[in-house]
């Protein structure tokens, strides 16, 4: 069942008041689990009455799918700038700079408050594993966009699933360094970035 989410609203000061209650909720999840956490929690620990909250976010999964939403946002727009950066270049280009995008992506997760425990629930909750499939969607579109012009024979769709099955393993990389502590992060993300690599050399060999 799917989280009927608000949008996030445009003015300055709520905006500031809805992006506060999502820190606050992400350092709550982190601490306690998503068991543990409410709305009447998260809206005290930001200084606010709960009815306030409920302005923004209708109960505690709404607040979990807007954390997800904002995590994959800014996500996306490091996809964006490394595409605009490398897509001129062609397949070699983008996939010569893949360890680029996976540490910048890993950058940007780590800044978000509650990150780990954000994409736990977005893992294991069924309210709200839609977050994570139509964000990985989105990413894999973007990528189709960007390297199909260069794939002459290929098919939207082969070049689709190599790129899903790609975007899969570069998050899934990103993911498990949150938990594995016997390899090195750096390494890991490297060994992921020629596997992505590979990826996107083969799908120019079958055009």
């Amino acid at each position: 069942m799917s989280v009927a989410a608000k949008a996030p609203p445009k003015q300055d000061r709520a905006r500031a008041t809805y992006d506060r209650l999502l820190d606050v909720a992400g350092l709550l999840l982190a601490d306690e689990g998503i068991e543990r956490i409410s709305t009447n929690r998260i809206a005290a620990e930001a200084g606010l009455s709960p009815p306030a909250l409920y302005r923004y976010f209708g109960d505690k999964y709404a607040v979990l799918e807007a954390l997800g939403r904002r995590l994959m946002e800014r996500q996306n727009a490091v996809l964006e700038a490394w595409i605009e950066r490398h897509r001129s270049g062609g397949i070699a280009a983008m996939a010569d700079h893949i360890g680029e995008l996976l540490a910048k992506t890993a950058t940007v997760t780590r800044a978000e408050p509650g990150a780990v425990w954000t994409l736990r629930a977005l893992h294991a909750t069924p309210r709200l594993v839609h977050v994570r499939l139509e964000s990985h969607r989105h990413v894999t579109d973007r990528l189709t966009d960007a390297c199909l012009p260069w794939l002459v024979g290929v098919p939207r769709e082969t070049c689709w699933r190599r790129l899903r099955l790609a975007v899969e393993i570069g998050f899934a990389a990103d993911e498990m360094l949150y938990e594995e502590d016997r390899v090195a992060a750096a390494a890991v993300l490297a060994d992921a970035a020629r596997l992505l690599q590979a990826s996107l050399q083969d799908l120019a060999t079958d055009g």
